[in-house]
Parts: structure tokens; C-alpha cells; sequence
């Protein structure tokens, strides 16, 4: 069987150039880096990619890895599996355990030296590397691989594309899912599904909550922790709603609206005034697979460690939506692979075979059974890939329901780990969610005049 989703992803790539990166625009200056405008045409058009003419494939590089995942064995396999074949090493780096750390290490690395030729990066990080000019554009590595586009699944791929060239390749990609112990749903006599809204939700958790004497639960429902990205899942629940942390490609603003403070106080109502949901301490997965909630969201990618881990029977679905919006609420997240510029043409050829390698048709399916994330070719077998993971059906099936997150998010430097900030004082302080979203609003207006308005024209 061949997956094809039905849908293409949004071409976003046309205004990623817009944004900057923490503590990197004097390094865009001082590099050359691209000048970027409203419409984010900027100077791609004069770039060039590398010419790879007469070029030999280095025999060794370096590959920085956060092991999306807990995938560096899976990877290491892969690798041994390449060597044997062209006689080129691939020396895997754990740079990092995840991506903000690496991003920190590559730009240490960029000016004391030592770079790798690969490096691992996320699908909203990508452009800091662009606009930084550390990576090269790969349509002639690409084709000098033998690496064709169209075998790609494009929401994946296109993520990557901007001023007519790609920079990098879709590896390690993710949804969000819907998780919950089917025990527990048997026990509060609930049907054998996820939600089809948070509506719905809410009427269910109290009679989740009523047997936890005998489930062992403490929660019905945990929201993603403070550690992890808790404003990428939670963009579902405002969308569903008709709501957004910015309008529709856009940098206006709209964090304090009264839709998305409605939301964000049912967060904190749930949490403080019900209380059959808490916001997890460190690390949602890990709670859910060890009963202490009866549901919870996160990455497709933590699908097997919670199957390894779990004692119970672990259902899953697509994300609830709303009053207002059922779908598409679902964002897509995960890594993409990209070839660092410093690095020399020999090497760059090396990673990009190895770059077609990794992702090819059976590898992308390896490495899903492996980790649950999902596949990144179209061309590819996924009745194996079902058979290993028989939750992998789901977020193969709710590709076709995802949208783009919202600029305010994913453009806006440092605007991610603001928004978390105010989260958990939502949802663990009680805070006052209207004054704390107020205050967002502004901390986020601030990153945006001080860091992205500057660099456009």
C-alpha cells in the first residue's frame, strides 16, 4: 500500500525569512546573511547552491543529533547499514538534548569552529539557520543524491522551501495525539473513543474522576508539562474556538483576545475549580503511561516509549475540537535534516547521500517502528509500519486535518518560552489568566519591535 495524504501543506515558506533568532542578529550581520522583506522575497534569488560537478563524496562527516525520540539506536543501525554500503562514517553526535541546545552549540561552533556537516533541526527552527547563512540550499545536493522531491510527503517537505530553494529534508515528523487508558474509559463506562470535542471532554472527566479509587488515577486529563511546548498543543484548543495567539498569517497579535482568554481559563477552571485535569510536573507521556491520568496529548513520537512503558490498554485519537472549529485543529511539529555551509563540498555530498539514505522508503518506516514518528515518504509500505505500531492509523489519518501554527508562536524569538511562562503561572499559580495574557501580549509585541520588525523592510 502506498500513503498519499490528501492534502498539501500550507507554502508558508514565502514569510518564514521575516523572523529572527535569539542572540543571532549580529551574527546575521556580520555573516552576510539574507535581507529579508514584508514579503519575503529578500536576495534568495541570488543564491546559489553549491556546485557539485567532479565533486567526490567525502569518506567521513558528522551528524548532530538530539535522538529525537530516544531514536539514537534506531539511527546508529541506519548508519551501520550506510557504511557497509558506500564506506563513507557517519559519526553520530548527541549535540544536545533538544533543540534549543543544539541551535546554542551550532552557533558556538559557527564562530569557534568545529561544525558538523549534518545537523538536526525543527520545522519551526530551520529559518534561524537560514537567515543566519549556515546552511546551504540543497537543490543540486538534492539531485546530486539522487533524491526526488516528489517522493516526499509535501506538508512535510514544503515546510522547508523558501525563495525558490529547499534547506532542508523532512526526518523526524509528528502530530500531536489524543492518548487515554481504555481501563479507565471501561471502568467510567465511556464509549471506547477519543472526544470528538473538549465539550464532550469535560462531561466525561467528572465521571473519570469519580472511580479513581479504582483506576488509581489522580486526573482524568494532563496538560502538556511547563518543560516541554505546552502553547503547541494548546494552539488545538484555541482554534477550535475560532481563536489564534495571532491573526491568520500575520504578526497581529491577539493573545489577549476573549476567545483565547475564554479558553485559557477553562484550562485554569478545569485545573483549580473542577479539578479532574492538572498540568504535568515534567513529563506528561510518562504520567499517562504510568496511570496517573487517564488522558493526556502529546507527539506521535512518544507512541512507542508509552506502549514499552504502559500496563494498561492505550488508546488513541485525533484532537478534539471545539464549539466553533472540528478540524483542522491539529499542528504538526517534529525535526527536518539540513547541511551545515562551513562545511566542505566533499562532506556536503556525503551528508546529502546520507540525508537520501536515512529518509528513503525503508528507512523512514524502520525508523517509525522504532520511535512512532511517521513517515516521510509518500512511496511507502505502511501496512509493516501498522503492523508494528498499531496506533500509527491515527495520525496517519488526522495528516489530512492539520493546519500551520500561528506566527505569534513559531517567527517570534523567544516568544514560545514567554507563552510557556505564562501558561504555568495560569495553570500552577492561578494567576489572573486575563492580566497574565495581557501582559503576554505585550512581552510578545516587545520580541517582535525589538527582533523581526528591525529586519524588514
Amino acid at each position: 500500500m502506498t500513503f498519499r495524504p490528501g492534502v498539501r501543506g500550507l507554502d508558508r515558506r514565502a514569510f518564514l525569512g521575516l523572523t529572527g533568532a535569539v542572540g543571532v542578529g549580529a551574527a546575521v550581520t556580520a555573516c552576510g546573511g539574507p535581507i529579508v522583506t514584508k514579503n519575503g522575497s529578500g536576495t534568495s534569488s541570488t543564491i546559489k547552491p553549491p556546485d557539485f560537478s567532479g565533486v567526490k563524496p567525502a569518506s567521513k562527516i558528522t551528524f548532530w543529533t538530539d535522538n529525537p525520540g530516544s531514536s539514537q539506536q534506531v539511527t546508529q543501525q541506519i548508519i551501520d547499514k550506510f557504511t557497509a554500503q558506500t564506506k563513507i562514517q557517519v559519526e553520530l553526535v548527541t549535540a544536545g538534548s533538544n533543540y534549543d541546545q543544539i541551535a546554542q552549540k551550532f552557533q558556538t561552533a559557527r564562530v569557534g569552529g568545529g561544525v558538523p556537516d549534518l545537523i538536526v533541526l525543527s520545522d519551526v527552527w530551520w529559518f534561524r539557520y537560514y537567515l543566519q547563512g549556515s546552511i546551504i540550499p540543497l537543490d543540486t545536493a538534492l539531485t546530486a543524491a539522487g533524491i526526488d522531491p516528489d517522493d516526499y510527503v509535501p506538508t512535510f517537505f514544503n515546510d522547508y522551501r523558501y525563495g525558490g530553494h529547499q534547506w532542508a529534508v523532512p526526518w523526524a515528523r509528528s502530530t500531536p495525539l489524543f492518548y487515554y487508558n481504555k481501563n479507565h474509559w471501561r471502568t467510567a463506562g465511556l464509549p471506547d473513543r477519543a472526544p470528538m470535542t473538549w465539550e464532550e471532554f469535560s462531561e466525561w472527566a467528572p465521571r473519570l474522576q469519580s472511580v479513581t479509587g479504582r483506576t488509581g488515577a489522580q486526573h482524568a486529563f494532563e496538560y502538556t508539562s511547563s518543560v516541554n511546548t505546552p502553547a503547541w498543543v494548546d494552539q488545538s484548543m484555541l482554534w477550535g474556538e475560532g481563536a489564534a495567539l495571532s491573526a491568520a498569517d500575520s504578526f497581529k497579535l491577539t493573545i489577549d483576545a476573549p476567545e483565547v482568554v475564554s479558553v485559557f481559563q477553562r484550562i485554569q477552571d478545569n485545573i483549580r475549580v473542577h479539578k479532574w485535569a492538572i498540568m504535568a510536573g515534567s513529563n506528561e507521556a510518562n504520567d499517562f503511561s504510568a496511570g496517573a491520568a487517564s488522558a493526556t496529548w502529546g507527539s506521535t513520537g512518544s507512541s512507542v516509549g508509552i506502549q514499552k512503558t504502559a500496563t494498561f490498554e492505550i488508546g488513541v485519537g485525533f484532537l478534539p475540537g471545539g464549539s466553533k472549529v472540528r478540524q483542522p485543529v491539529c499542528p504538526t511539529g517534529g525535526a527536518g535534516l539540513g547541511i551545515a555551509a562551513q562545511s566542505s563540498p566533499a562532506k556536503q555530498l556525503a551528508a546529502a547521500k546520507f540525508i537520501a539514505y536515512l529518509t528513503n522508503a525503508e528507512n523512514t518506516v524502520t525508523f517509525g517502528e522504532a520511535t512512532g514518528y511517521l513517515p516521510v515518504r509518500t512511496k511507502v509500505d505502511t501496512a509493516a509500519l501498522r503492523k508494528a505500531n498499531p496506533l500509527v492509523g491515527t495520525p496517519l489519518e488526522q495528516l489530512a486535518r492539520t493546519r500551520s501554527q500561528d506566527w505569534a508562536r513559531v517567527f517570534i524569538p523567544g516568544a514560545d518560552t514567554a507563552m510557556t511562562q505564562s501558561i504555568t503561572q495560569i495553570c500552577n499559580s492561578g494567576a489572573d489568566v486575563h492580566k497574565t495574557l495581557t501582559q503576554l501580549q505585550e512581552t510578545v509585541q516587545g520580541l517582535y519591535t525589538r527582533q523581526v520588525e528591525p529586519k524588514i523592510s
